[in-house]
């Protein structure tokens, strides 16, 4: 699918007009899950975001002729890499957003650098996108398994869950949240006592779930995201579980995930999320606009992949071109502070440093209508969050 937004500055370009010589053009490309278990939390929606976010920025005003394409990696490395050389190459695309399952972002990151893109990633959550496999064109807005684990495996340690089993999806992702949970559990007087790997993606958790209820642990953290963590969460009650007097930490869960379940079945889950509709006005006066063109209140991910556009767009205007490593150092230039994130920075390894917070899920009893889903419990600063900076990935010294 393709979506073209374009204005004043660009008819004119095309008619030879005077605004010629100042029009920039700039292709962007929406990659992600559009039609598996990740299409609630990102797919349209996060289409949607970056529409809002070149229409806010006024892009056609600034002499910015804003193109949008949307594809579906359906979650596989191959095709998410394929559907980003294409981009590149014969679709003249300047920056990819978005790209959840980190075993696709960490490919398409790759390429980006390879290529002279960038990588935006709203979506994908393995700390290896800064550190491991870190690109000079690779910035890393929402979340990651780090902050994840530093909120919602922090809190439920320290709360007395000091005996964890996991049931982790089996790819780049569901290891690191395992890998960084187990260390933050671990670093705060628990143990973990087993684990079991789950395909990616999965229907029937039921075998998994009896290896937990068996493993003596108080505490099952779902190392896992999407239509996976709900599955297993419905699962898990009807296994009675949690009637049993094991908790369940769903260490990425999002507001779409809570939604489909009913608030009758996750209420009291802790969550970590580094964004919610219903914080403040600002959250709530975009989640408005967002909900009346996508139909449903926006997920973290969407919001991210609005604040990072706009974030890209501000630094294209500022460097008067789309050249990837010039917009990318200008990026991490530019502190920001918009309605959805507050402030934050962009950091020389392209982490973006912005306050986490921890949630938990109201019971029916207090929820004031469809999508009042969450008490916030606490805010947990960026540089609490998110791992300090490796040396080798601060790109701001090497950059020129």
């Amino acid at each position: 699918m393709k979506t073209i937004l374009m204005g004043s500055a660009a008819l004119a370009a095309m008619t030879g007009g005077a605004l010629a010589q100042d029009t920039i053009e700039v292709t962007l490309g929406v990659l992600n899950d559009r039609s598996g278990v990740y299409a609630d939390l990102s797919g349209e929606g996060s289409v949607v975001a970056a529409r809002m976010a070149v229409e806010d920025f006024n892009a056609e005003e600034k002499g910015l002729d804003v193109e949008i394409l949307s594809a579906d990696h359906q979650n596989k490395p191959d095709i998410g890499a394929n559907i980003a050389r294409q981009w590149y190459d014969q679709e003249g695309v300047d920056a990819i957003l978005d790209v959840p399952t980190s075993s696709v972002a960490l490919a398409v990151a790759e390429i980006s650098s390879q290529m002279g893109g960038i990588l935006i990633d709203s979506g994908a959550g393995t700390t290896e996108l800064t550190r491991g496999q870190c690109q000079p064109t690779t910035i890393h807005w929402t979340y990651d398994t780090a902050a994840l684990a530093t909120g919602t495996g922090k809190a439920i340690t320290e709360a007395g869950g000091d005996k964890w089993f996991f049931l982790t999806a089996d790819y780049a992702f569901g290891h690191s949240l395992e890998d960084e949970t187990s260390k933050v559990v671990q670093e705060n007087g628990g143990e973990v006592v087993g684990t079991v790997r789950h395909p990616f993606p999965a229907t029937d958790f039921s075998s998994f779930l009896l290896q937990a209820q068996g493993s003596g642990a108080n505490v099952i953290g779902l190392a896992n995201a999407g239509g996976d963590t709900v599955n297993a969460i419905k699962q898990a009650s009807e296994f009675g579980i949690t009637q049993g007097g094991q908790s369940l930490a769903a260490l990425l869960m999002f507001v779409t995930d809570v939604h489909a379940l009913g608030t009758d079945v996750a209420q009291g889950l802790q969550l970590t999320e580094a964004f919610y509709w219903d914080q403040n006005d600002g959250t709530r006066e975009w989640s408005e606009r967002f909900e009346e063109r996508h139909g449903a209140k926006p997920t973290m991910v969407h919001a991210g992949v609005y604040s990072g556009t706009m974030q890209y767009l501000r630094a294209v205007e500022a460097v008067g071109s789309t050249d990837a490593l010039e917009v990318a150092a200008k990026m991490k230039e530019m502190p920001f502070d918009d309605p959805l994130f507050g402030k934050g920075y962009v950091r020389g390894d392209g982490r973006v440093i912005h306050d986490m917070y921890l949630f938990e899920v109201k019971s029916p009893d207090q929820t004031q209508g469809e999508w009042d889903l969450y008490d916030q419990k606490a805010v947990i600063s960026g540089e609490e969050a998110f791992l300090p900076m490796i040396e080798e990935c601060d790109f701001t010294k090497t950059a020129g």
